[in-house]
């Protein structure tokens, strides 16, 4: 969705955000207050010496304000997303506006901070943002949750994406009230369906490497919570000797990123 131009309220709003890196409609940035002290923060932890700890977040070596930039190029823009979403619906746009302000949201500002330091990628700092204003929208900080999706932002790979679509597309019918409610061995037992068709048919595209990649993947996803083994497969043709399961905290990470604006 196109942003250019200040064609109506909010992009004149936009507009003036990504001038002055300030939402002149909530006086100030909770983002950016949430986030530019980050450093001065830690020096206060008491690191023996001279703060060393302070000082390298402070050098060249890790760059904290470029992170901080890249971070908040995600969460402007998607806040801009959300802004075009919820034209015209004032209650929606005051509730957003009273959300990005919270206590709660601000913890999740630091917490993205701190999860961005772990990589260098541009792409995943703009991911790990933009996935951050999304979840103040739907109101969903519980820190648990939240701290595994940030995880998930910054540790997984384009092929890990990948990975998570096929399982994705294969198993979200699953998750429809009808499939729910059936008994959880009858449930597994069509996955395990889903799965024999699925290395049959699909399988061999993850056998360039002979599977290494796909086993990798599949294991960072389990190490997140969002996919499960669910025992060893019926069909021994394809990158993995296991099949797994879609959780549902899987099936709301990638649909999440289906959401947001990630830059190509």
């Amino acid at each position: 969705m196109s942003i250019d131009g200040p064609t109506n309220m909010f992009d004149g709003e936009l507009a003036a955000l990504q001038r002055s890196r300030e939402m002149e409609s909530l006086n100030t940035s909770p983002v950016s207050r949430a986030l530019s002290n980050i450093a001065d923060v830690i020096s206060q932890f008491g690191v023996p010496g001279a703060g060393l700890f302070a000082k390298v977040l402070k050098s060249e070596q890790t760059p904290i304000a470029k992170v901080v930039e890249q971070v908040e190029s995600g969460a402007y823009s998607e806040i801009a997303r959300i802004w075009k979403h919820i034209e015209g619906q004032d209650a929606k746009l005051e509730e957003f506006n009273t959300r990005l302000q919270s206590q709660e949201a601000h913890n999740a500002y630091f917490s993205a901070t701190l999860h961005g330091i772990r990589t260098s990628d541009p792409n995943k700092h703009f991911r790990l943002g933009a996935l951050t204003i999304n979840s103040v929208y739907v109101n969903d900080l519980k820190p648990e949750s939240l701290d595994e999706m940030m995880r998930a932002a910054v540790e997984f790979t384009e092929h890990d994406i990948r990975v998570l679509k096929s399982i994705y597309e294969m198993q979200a019918y699953f998750f429809t009230p009808a499939e729910m409610s059936k008994p959880y061995n009858f449930r597994i037992d069509a996955i395990r369906s889903r799965w024999k068709t699925w290395w049959e048919n699909d399988g061999s595209t993850y056998l360039v490497d002979g599977g290494e990649a796909f086993r990798s993947s599949t294991a960072r996803l389990q190490s997140t919570g969002l996919i499960i083994s669910i025992g060893l497969v019926d069909v021994l043709t394809g990158p993995s000797i296991n099949d797994f399961e879609l959780l549902l905290e899987g099936k709301k990470f990638y649909e999440r990123l289906q959401e947001i604006a990630i830059p190509k």
